[in-house]
């Protein structure tokens, strides 16, 4: 067992980005992503998470109940994270089918429609210092909203959950890390 402290990560910063979904893929934790990717600036204090949500089926024996087998049945990814910048990308992700535009000399407003089907491409950078790591989940929807908070004392936030679909090539995300510890024990790895 190696016991190695530089390789304990802490998300201390980052962002949560979206484009169109189609938009072009980023290829490592620090290539420049498209400029379609529009960042939705800060989250509260909570961060982001990643949740795998996985069901699994015991198959049981007739002999002796004992269980012999595991079948998963559905496994689901999210990101989960509160919004609290009040921007125009928040608000078209969060009622997704709407959209911001001008309402006169430096007003804007959004007409809420019931929510459509609005599938994208999102990217979460999450930084150590120097470390990154980069999730790209190439199609992605929002799939629940929270409650809004208006409240004295509390930014108002937007509570979203993100969940990923299998892209084209079958995956649900892809990270990349310019950390060297990723490849710590990986045979093959210089």
């Amino acid at each position: 067992m190696a016991l190695a402290a530089d390789e304990v990560r802490v998300a201390i910063t980052g962002e949560l980005l979206s484009a169109p979904r189609g938009t072009a893929a980023p290829t490592s934790a620090v290539s420049v992503l498209d400029p379609l990717f529009l960042g939705h600036g800060y989250v509260n204090e909570d961060g982001v998470t990643e949740n795998w949500d996985d069901s699994v089926d015991n198959i049981v024996a007739w002999q002796n109940a004992t269980t012999v087998r595991a079948a998963r049945t559905e496994s689901t990814l999210t990101l989960a994270c509160t919004l609290i910048q009040t921007r125009g990308s928040n608000l078209e992700l969060f009622y997704p089918g709407s959209v911001v535009e001008a309402n006169g000399v430096g007003e804007w407003k959004i007409d809420v429609k019931p929510a459509v089907s609005d599938p994208r491409a999102f990217v979460l950078n999450v930084l150590d210092g120097e470390e990154i790591i980069r999730i790209y989940v190439g199609n992605g929807e929002l799939t629940e909203r929270g409650e809004i908070p208006y409240q004295s004392g509390e930014a108002i936030g937007y509570p979203v959950t993100i969940t990923a679909f299998p892209d084209e090539a079958g995956n649900l995300m892809t990270k990349f890390s310019n950390s060297a510890a990723w490849g710590t024990d990986i045979v093959g790895a210089s």
